[in-house]
């Protein structure tokens, strides 16, 4: 991950939404499409999001237009996500080199890569819009599924991969590879490859290390492994990693980012790799470093439920 500095001429924003939420929006949506209008910035969201803007306000449509995501992406000066880590996440694994800056706020409790709160944001918002401001750039990691030799499927993630099984409480096998070399063999309820942005996710909650964004590294969690020697792993990303699913493995699915799914065939081979053309860029919040994100949000006992 590397940080610059930037400064952008905002004249079209796009905004996400977090999936199936309409409440939450009634007040902070009126009221954040009305403060862009003073400035005289277009606003644009999904195709998919315009019945539910009409169920939020039915004055909002007339102010608004709609294009589909990858537009968004490419035509916008600045991305707003107005939800939680979730989705920032699920538009960010479109993201390419040219994508526009994402400003992601925290509307729930946990947020931990949305930097900016429901409370705070115009305030920080304001700021962006007229003066310089740091950026971070996350590297997406590409995955291939092949099987004999046959490329079935290609996705991207942000936070991590989880190979583990469709059935309940049913230990299976993977073989695990660096750079062709055998990292190990093991057999439990799955595998958590994350990176450094991840690994506060589901690896930490399954005994995996916090790593700092600026290591270029992948972390390997195994899920209840069955045995007393497999341990996470740190390993260097620039090589890529091999996972493979045995012949007599069924029902085993990857999740990436824990939102897009897909079924593996036996003998199937996944492929991980660091994307050297796409990553996301996301607006850091000034008044936040990563180690007191860390203590404000996981301090044992205080989260809200």
């Amino acid at each position: 991950m590397t940080r610059i500095k930037t400064k952008i001429n905002v004249k079209k924003v796009g905004i996400l939404l977090k999936p199936r939420a309409t409440s939450e929006y009634h007040s902070v949506l009126p009221n954040l499409v009305s403060w862009l209008e003073k400035r005289k910035i277009q606003i644009f969201f999904s195709t998919l999001e315009e019945e539910r803007i009409k169920k939020i306000s039915k004055g909002l449509s007339s102010k608004v237009s709609y294009i589909d995501l990858i537009s968004l992406h490419q035509k916008m000066d600045l991305n707003i996500t107005l939800g939680g880590d979730g989705t920032l996440l699920g538009f960010g694994r479109l993201a390419t080199k040219t994508s526009a800056p994402v400003f992601g706020v925290n509307m729930g409790n946990l947020g931990f890569i949305t930097e900016f709160s429901k409370s705070e944001f115009f305030e920080e918002l304001a700021i962006i819009l007229n003066t310089k401001f740091s950026v971070k750039k996350v590297p997406l990691y590409k995955v291939q599924v092949h099987r004999n030799e046959k490329k079935t499927h290609e996705a991207f993630f942000l936070n991590d991969i989880v190979v583990s099984k469709n059935d309940i409480s049913r230990i299976f096998s993977l073989s695990v590879e660096n750079d062709e070399e055998l990292i190990y063999n093991i057999s439990g309820d799955g595998l958590i490859v994350s990176s450094p942005i991840g690994s506060t996710a589901y690896s930490l909650a399954a005994g995996g290390p916090i790593l700092s964004p600026e290591v270029n590294a992948l972390v390997l969690t195994p899920i209840c492994p069955h045995s007393l020697t497999h341990r996470p792993i740190v390993i260097n990303d620039k090589k890529a990693i091999k996972i493979k699913v045995p012949l007599k493995s069924h029902n085993v699915i990857m999740t990436l980012d824990g939102q897009e799914v897909a079924e593996l065939s036996p003998r199937s081979v996944i492929t991980i790799s660091k994307s050297k053309t796409r990553f996301l860029k996301i607006i850091t919040n000034p008044e936040r470093t990563y180690f007191q994100t860390i203590k404000d949000k996981f301090t044992q006992g205080r989260r809200s439920f």
